[in-house]
């Protein structure tokens, strides 16, 4: 059977379409270092507020303008509920769920995970304007999920010589 000149043309796009796709993908993987996030622990979820890091909650300097936040999803809160930051640190955000499956988005930034009962999730965010942001449960986790919120305050820069103080669970 003899193919006719449009369809060989056709293919031919086709086939170098797919191998720069391709190559688009071993590219970035490869030579950019793009991949998807990996899994940053495991944990027992049943006893989750007694596994390290999550036996210590809230916010706590960890370097020169550098915090890690460690927060626990469960329905239909975060904990802790509240979080405050100064403005342009870097914030490493630590987290799990201790029950069901929840999402971990903060509004108006790229930082979107979703909470794996005893997995660890961790992201990281530099605040550079001050405000509220809304921590917001982005994967359905029950009949209270549209409850499910919290809040991260970005305030002006700490005074010198004085360390942010962590916020406490409530």
């Amino acid at each position: 059977m003899k193919a006719h000149t449009y369809e060989n043309v056709f293919l031919g796009i086709g086939g170098i379409t797919l191998v720069a796709c391709m190559g688009a993908l071993v590219y970035a993987t490869l030579g950019m270092g793009k991949h998807l996030p990996g899994v940053g622990g495991h944990i027992d979820p049943q006893r989750a507020y007694q596994s390290a890091p999550f036996d210590r909650l809230g916010v706590t300097p960890i370097g020169e303008n550098r915090y890690e936040a460690i927060i626990v999803g469960q329905m239909f809160a975060f904990i802790p509920p509240e979080i405050r930051v100064p403005v342009g640190a870097r914030v490493d955000f630590i987290a799990t769920s201790a029950d069901v499956i929840h999402g971990f988005h903060i509004e108006r930034t790229r930082v979107n995970v979703m909470l794996i009962p005893g997995q660890i999730a961790r992201a990281s965010h530099t605040f550079t304007e001050p405000g509220e942001h809304i921590l917001i449960c982005h994967e359905y986790c029950g009949s209270g999920h549209h409850t499910m919120a919290g809040r991260i305050i970005v305030e002006g820069p700490a005074p010198q010589g004085s360390p942010q103080q962590g916020s406490e669970p409530r």
